[in-house]
């Protein structure tokens, strides 16, 4: 109901308007809403506010991105040495929260030269793609040492 409520005022606010058409129209969008929501059955226990997890992820998050955009700048200019091969690189994962699967994937897909390209859940395999893929095993090693592990802590 809180939802509900919430998603309503927020409509009525942003069409600066409660005439009774907006009204109709914003018990239909919150209450369409609302039912979506309820359906994605996340799981009850909250994630455990590990702050040292928090800050460390999100430090190696800005510092990927710094260098990623450097990487990734260098091989559209033609700067890069050596060659280069792009390829998608499954990754087993532990990490099953939903939550932590969406976080990973906002950090993949915010990461320049890597997006997300598939998660099979009954293998937890992630598959993702990789601009420039030297040494697919040491890849894995770094990932899962980087990202699953603070976010195994916070969401586990």
């Amino acid at each position: 109901m809180k939802l509900f409520l919430a998603l309503l005022a927020f409509w009525l606010v942003l069409q600066q308007s409660a005439a009774a058409g907006d009204l109709l129209l914003g018990i239909a969008a919150a209450g369409l809403a609302a039912l979506a929501y309820a359906r994605l059955r996340l799981p009850a226990r909250r994630p455990r506010l590990r702050v040292r997890a928090l800050l460390e992820l999100f430090a190696l998050f800005i510092d990927d991105v710094v260098r990623s955009n450097i990487a990734v700048a260098a091989i559209v200019l033609g700067m890069h040495r050596g060659p280069r091969k792009a390829g998608f690189l499954p990754i087993p994962l532990e990490l099953r929260d939903p939550r932590g699967l969406a976080i990973l994937a906002g950090i993949i897909t915010a990461t320049p030269g890597t997006s997300w390209a598939r998660y099979d859940a009954a293998a937890s395999v992630l598959t993702i793609h990789v601009l420039d893929l030297r040494d697919g095993e040491a890849w894995v090693r770094a990932f899962k040492s980087r990202y699953e592990r603070r976010l195994l802590e916070i969401f586990a």
